[in-house]
């Protein structure tokens, strides 16, 4: 038998990670990217509209927390790289390690199945044929942050105005002279109401139902995600309450600023990373609003009664998990639901993995770096799982602990990054060992190699 054959879709941070890990075990790697180019998100402007990237985009992790163990960034970057650097910067990586040679660009997988032997690989080209390929595993990387989640239901009345979803927003030309709202209280909705503010007929008003913590993007003279890393030892919810402490004293609280309190603590929600929204609302160039009531026409009703005129609004109300190239038979219900061990393999078939498909609360690259490692590991034969029943108990138990610290949203993906990034490598370990004893470990298929 030949080397293992892997099939990673997409060629974002994550998918790049996952096929470097790859080749660095010896398997034989084939990423399949609908791109022109690697670097996924990071990539503006890139075929088939699926990158939500903005000319003002930049980091809300700090490029020390956020870089590959194995290829630092630059030491003269800013600590808050734009999307433009971090673009390049993983087409770099790719060339350095070899995976931008694996690359098959301009591809779009269109349908996975699972055969006797491994794993059929339906992909569509540029020119509309259509490829299948057998392959022994997949890695899903294709990323989160590309179908955009409207309202729903619908808020009621209609609007006489421009809709637009934040994924569609490039620079705030299309704001000048026109009135603005935003609705969400994400980083993409900070970043879009303060690039707006500056060219928007009035304040921009920016709506939202449910509040955020806002944590600037740095404290006490730091990157504010180095002052977390140093709390890392300690309980999280020890952490939670230093931290907290250390941003109100920073910053003040949201409310003090017209925002919404937010619903729990600050390591218990997902925090916005915003240095300028606060000035600007402290300027009156930003105006906070509560959530909206109903749609009139040009003017928008709030739950508080108040109506404003309005010519644009920016819905920044997230993104979907939309993994078109797989059945409910993988996906279940709810992709965002599904139980994954280590939030990597699947539990009806390890040689189906995933990486990147979490909210972290720190930076996504050391997180698909471990996941890759791991993955990289089983599939290379030197790690086993645990028996299966042991992976559902722990996946149990995981999903327990992340529904009493994050609630019901999402807690199958929620993972804490300092946690989870040092957790990886003892999984490793302990899988090593396991495969030491005896433990059944993965192996190419003889349908796959021929």
């Amino acid at each position: 038998m030949g080397a293992t054959r892997v099939a990673v879709v997409g060629a974002g941070a994550a998918g790049l990670a996952a096929a470097k890990a790859l080749l660095d075990d010896g398997l034989d790697v084939t990423v399949l990217e609908r791109g022109d180019r690697p670097g996924g998100l990071w990539v503006q402007d890139a075929p088939g509209g699926t990158s939500p990237a903005y000319d003002s985009l930049h980091l809300n992790t700090s490029k020390g927390r956020t870089e590959f163990a194995d290829h630092p960034m630059p030491s003269l970057w800013p600590d808050y790289p734009s999307a433009a650097l971090i673009a390049g910067y993983l087409a770099e990586y790719a060339d350095r390690f070899g995976v931008t040679d694996r690359i098959r660009f301009g591809t779009t997988v269109t349908a996975v199945r699972r055969t006797g032997a491994g794993w059929e690989v339906d992909s569509r080209d540029a020119a509309a044929e259509t490829v299948t390929e057998e392959f022994d595993a997949v890695v899903v990387a294709n990323g989160h942050n590309w179908d955009p989640k409207w309202p729903s239901p619908a808020y009621p009345g209609d609007f006489d105005g421009t809709q637009m979803h934040a994924h569609d927003y490039r620079d705030p030309a299309v704001f000048a002279g026109r009135r603005v709202l935003v609705v969400g209280m994400g980083n993409s909705a900070m970043d879009i109401a303060v690039d707006a503010s500056y060219v928007s007929e009035g304040p921009v008003l920016l709506s939202a139902r449910h509040g955020a913590h806002i944590v600037p993007k740095y404290l006490f003279g730091r990157p504010s995600d180095a002052t977390g890393g140093l709390l890392a030892v300690l309980p999280w919810r020890v952490r939670q309450r230093i931290a907290e402490t250390m941003l109100r004293l920073a910053v003040g609280t949201p409310e003090s600023y017209g925002l919404p309190k937010p619903s729990g603590g600050l390591f218990q929600n997902h925090p916005t990373i915003s240095d300028t929204i606060l000035h600007r609302l402290t300027h009156g160039e930003v105006a906070a609003r509560p959530g909206i009531e109903r749609l009139d026409g040009g003017r928008v009703v709030f739950t508080d009664g108040a109506a404003e005129d309005v010519d644009v609004i920016v819905w920044a109300t997230g993104y979907r998990v939309t993994i078109p190239f797989l059945d409910r038979r993988w996906l279940g219900d709810d992709p965002e639901a599904m139980p994954l061990y280590q939030r990597v393999f699947h539990l009806d078939d390890p040689t189906l993995a995933f990486i990147g498909l979490m909210q972290s609360t720190g930076a996504a690259l050391p997180v698909v770096e471990a996941q890759a490692r791991l993955v990289a590991a089983h599939l290379g034969g030197r790690y086993a799982l645990p028996p299966r029943a042991e992976q559902r108990a722990a996946v149990r138990r995981a999903h327990a602990a992340a529904v009493r610290r994050w609630g019901r949203k999402r807690p199958m993906m929620r993972i804490d990054f300092d946690q989870y990034v040092a957790a990886l490598p003892r999984e490793i370990q302990a899988g090593v060992r396991r495969a030491a004893q005896g433990a059944t470990v993965h192996t190419p298929s003889a349908k796959a190699d021929a």
